[in-house]
């Protein structure tokens, strides 16, 4: 569900970034009471979600396909603000180094694949059901549920996003009667996945899930060196196995639209669109070749055993976990900072 700039006018674009920046700030200063072996597991997921995120899995009937968001599952396991500037990282990195979603609409992109997750989906859906007394059922349901609603709120706003932008090649009608449904079917499959990566977390380090500090620092631990492995086979491997059918967003505009991607020649697009030219080198998740019939064939099959895709994944991994870390450490420090302040005066 990630956005190109196409779908977006600069005033759009522009207002979403600007609640994306308020709202990461805002993170940013409440965040400054995490404790510091939550550091770790915030780098090490956002190198999770981001492999995730390249495995596209198909829908049937449909010809499209979706992929984790990852949003709900981060707020389950760092906490709402952690899990939004985690996401905004992963974001971040796919949007400048792969081209995966416009500049100008990553504002957009990180506040619905973020914002609903860990604002509004995980405090009152998934911690209404789960309550303060954990259990398997709970966790199931919570997740399910929490995963359903949350993605049918980004799809949403997508289509308002767009709706406001006037693109009138998809009417707001017709465009949220396509979007709704198939993010329903892929908010389900998301659902089981994050339930069963929840119900794997709390087996191991219940702790996290309730968010106590029991089991102190949590880097070296087993959970931490699973995600850490999945991280790398998800990307470096499975990715291999993604589905090649275009995602729900992409399936949705090609049937209203009757293309399969809108353009833009406004002039804000266009310097947007030749910075990420320049930035990103492995654009969609391959490295850079010149274009002819036999790439074109490759990216086509299935499995596409490419070893572009594996450095892409493995690349960005990693790009995403120094990311996340740098940010997560750097929080830290201004804590230290600001309570040596308060020690001073």
């Amino acid at each position: 569900m990630h956005m190109a700039d196409a779908l977006i006018s600069p005033a759009v674009g522009a207002g979403m970034w600007a609640a994306t920046t308020g709202i990461a700030l805002f993170s940013i200063k409440k965040i400054q009471d995490m404790e510091n072996h939550k550091v770790p597991l915030m780098a090490v997921m956002g190198a999770f979600v981001f492999a995730a995120q390249m495995i596209n899995f198909s829908i049937p009937g449909t010809g499209s396909s979706g992929h984790l968001g990852g949003g709900l599952l981060l707020a389950i396991l760092l906490g709402p603000y952690a899990a939004f500037l985690t996401m905004a990282s992963v974001l971040i990195i796919q949007a400048l180094f792969f081209a995966d979603g416009g500049l100008l609409a990553l504002g957009c992109n990180i506040f619905n694949l973020g914002f609903y997750s860990c604002f509004i989906i995980y405090p009152l859906i998934y911690r209404l059901i789960v309550n303060k007394k954990p259990s398997t059922s709970r966790l199931f349901t919570g997740t399910l549920i929490a995963a359903v609603i949350g993605l049918q709120l980004g799809a949403f706003s997508v289509v308002l996003e767009t709706v406001v932008s006037g693109r009138t090649e998809l009417p707001f009608s017709t465009f949220v009667m396509l979007m709704q449904p198939i993010h329903l079917a892929i908010g389900i499959v998301e659902g089981l996945v994050t339930a069963s990566i929840v119900a794997f977390v709390w087996q191991a380090r219940p702790e996290i899930i309730e968010h106590t500090d029991s089991a102190g620092r949590l880097s070296g631990s087993r959970v931490l060196a699973a995600f850490a492995l999945a991280a790398i086979l998800t990307g470096g491997v499975l990715s291999w196995f993604a589905s090649t059918r275009p995602d729900g967003l992409e399936w949705t505009i090609a049937k209203v639209s009757g293309k399969e991607q809108l353009e833009s020649n406004g002039t804000v697009h266009k310097i947007l669109a030749a910075v990420q030219e320049k930035v990103s080198f492995l654009p969609d998740y391959a490295l850079k070749t010149s274009p002819d019939s036999t790439a074109a064939e490759q990216a086509q099959q299935w499995p596409a055993v490419n070893g572009g895709t594996s450095v892409a994944g493995l690349i960005g991994g990693v790009m995403t976990l120094l990311l996340a870390g740098l940010a997560g450490f750097g929080i830290m420090y201004l804590k230290k900072l600001r309570k040596a302040k308060v020690l001073i005066d």
